[in-house]
Formats: C-alpha cells, structure tokens, sequence
C-alpha cells in the first residue's frame, strides 16, 4: 500500500505537470488576438487570463468525467492491471504531453493538449491492458470535438466577421478600432473563462481517474473531489500566468493581421462554441477550436489573407498529436516497473 501510494503522488506530480504546460501553451488561445491588436499590454493580458481559467474550472465537470470516465474502462483497467496498472495508465498519458506539447512549443506551435491527453490515455491502456479497456462512447464525444472545433470554430467565426462588416459598413477604421477596443478585452475574457470550462477539467478529470483505480472505485461510483478541482485550478492559474510567448506570435501575428474587430469575431465564436460543448461533456481542443477561427476571420478578407503555410503547419501538429502521444505513452507505460 506505501508504495501504491507513492506511486500516486508521482502520478500527481505527473497530472499536474501537464496541467502547468497546459496553462503554459494555451494561454495564448486567449490573449494572442488581444495582445496582436494591441487592445491589451501583454502584461494584463496574461494575468485576466490566468484568473479567468482558474474561475472557469469551477464551473462545471461534464469535460472531466468525460476524460475520466468515459475514455477508459475504470472496472476493466483495475480487473487487468490493478490500482498500480491505473496509475501507470494515468501518469504515462500526462507524461506523453508533457514531453510533446513542450517540444512543440519551444518551436512555437500550438499543439491539442486535450487530443494529447486522450490518445495517451488510449496508448497506455493498451500498453498495460489492450484495446478492450477502451470505451466507445467516450471516443466519440471526442471525434465530435474535433469536429465541432473546426466547424464551428471556422463557420462560426467567419460568419459573425460577415455581420460585423454588414453592421458597420458605413463606419471608418478607426472609429471600429475605437468600438471594438474594448469588446475584444471582454471577448478575450470570454475565452479564458471558457478555457477553463473546457481544458481546465481534463487535468482534473485523470486525477479522478486515478484516484477511482487507486482505490479501486467502480465506474458507477465516479466522482471528482472538490480538492482535486481546487489543485487542478490553482496550478492552471499559476502556469497561465508564464505566457507562452512563441505561441502568442504564432496565433496573433503570424496566421493573419488582425484587427480589433476580428480578434472580437475569432475569441467570441470560438469562446461560445467551448462553452456550449463543456456543458455536454464534449472534450474540445481550445488550440484547435481557436485556430480555426483565426483562419475563418482571415478568410472573410481573402482566403491569401490567411498564411496558409504557417496554418498548415498548425493543422499538422495537431494531426501528429494523435499518434506521437498514443505511441509516447505506450513506451512510457512499458518502461514504468510494475
């Protein structure tokens, strides 16, 4: 039991880990756009977001039983592996995204913590106890997120850009730099609040997963301890607030040139489309989902207003997610001793 227990803590510090580079990398989903348009210092711009996320976390667990949950089969995995093949599960799923959102970021681009973390998960439950541990009601809230970020993320962003131009047709570019100003500082709060709502629950998520097979709870009884809420939020908030500055020039300078107005249009479709889906469970990419806006906003120009080079490249990291994770948690989970 001593050692199951400390292998819990290390599986902890694990979770946690991904949790700090989460708020590390995808505090930029929220300030890029605010931050490109100058309507906010970057300064402020970090700190709202890391209060924002931290907020947003508590407002909900639909994403974390979701990951916690849904994805693997808490009653298989603890009948196969035990507690301890739980935990392995578990840790090697956060350690697989530590080690690959990291290195993408040092490169400046945005990868999916949330594809990371499901197809760790995937990779080390096969690795410690095969495909069957595997649920398919998850897996397909997930492929519905991917989707729906998309989707929506593009759809919805460039049609609200049409609106707005409709809108303000007659109005000068400077008196929409004026107007937008200050809405695009709410729509960036938006983003951050619904950041939390949706990637603040995943870290959260497998810490009540492993703490279900640690003390060998059945899938029926599932709950997510509101300390674990606390622990997950506050290391969220705390991560947020170191930037991720490549990143920020990637999604706000480099993707397209933006305007206040289109930073508005990007951050409050892709905000509401996260928002919406957290209420149902549906683990959304915010990388992903905000990306995607980016490129519809910058669409509504000319589709050669969006730098589709640099938007390959995102698109390709994010594909690459799946299986890089899947495959480094697999290893992990081999090379953690029973």
């Amino acid at each position: 039991m001593t050692d199951t227990f400390g292998f819990l803590i290390f599986t902890f510090a694990a979770i946690l880990a991904f949790e700090a580079v989460n708020g590390w990398t995808d505090a930029p989903n929220a300030v890029a756009t605010v931050i490109s348009t100058r309507a906010l210092r970057p300064i402020i711009a970090v700190a709202m977001a890391a209060v924002l996320n931290l907020v947003g976390v508590f407002a909900g667990t639909a994403v974390a039983t979701t990951i916690g949950r849904d994805i693997v089969d808490i009653d298989a995995v603890i009948k196969e592996g035990g507690s301890g093949g739980g935990l392995q599960i578990a840790a090697g799923a956060a350690l697989a995204v530590v080690l690959w959102s990291g290195s993408a970021a040092y490169f400046g681009l945005p990868t999916s913590e949330s594809h990371g973390l499901v197809a760790g998960l995937a990779g080390a439950a096969v690795g410690v106890a095969g495909t069957d541990v595997l649920l398919g009601d998850g897996w397909t809230k997930v492929f519905t997120g991917v989707g729906a970020a998309v989707v929506f993320g593009f759809a919805g962003a460039a049609l609200l850009m049409v609106a707005v131009l409709w809108l303000f047709r007659r109005a000068n570019p400077s008196a929409m730099r004026r107007l937008f100003g200050p809405l695009q500082i709410l729509s960036s709060a938006f983003m951050a609040f619904s950041h939390g709502t949706a990637d603040g629950q995943k870290a959260i998520g497998v810490m009540a997963f492993a703490l279900a097979v640690h003390n060998e709870t059945p899938a029926a009884e599932f709950d997510v301890p509101l300390w674990v809420i606390f622990l997950g939020a506050g290391t969220l908030g705390v991560s947020t607030m170191t930037g991720g500055w490549r990143i920020i020039r990637t999604l706000g300078m480099r993707v397209t040139h933006l305007e206040t107005y289109q930073g508005f249009a990007a951050e409050t479709a892709a905000a509401a489309t996260l928002t919406i889906t957290s209420r149902f469970g549906i683990p959304l990419s915010t990388t992903q989902t905000i990306g995607s806006a980016i490129m519809g906003v910058g669409s509504t120009r000319r589709l050669s207003a969006v730098r589709w080079g640099v938007a390959y490249n995102i698109v390709a990291a994010w594909v690459l997610t799946f299986p890089i994770c899947f495959g480094l948690a697999w290893l992990i989970v081999l090379a953690i001793p029973d």
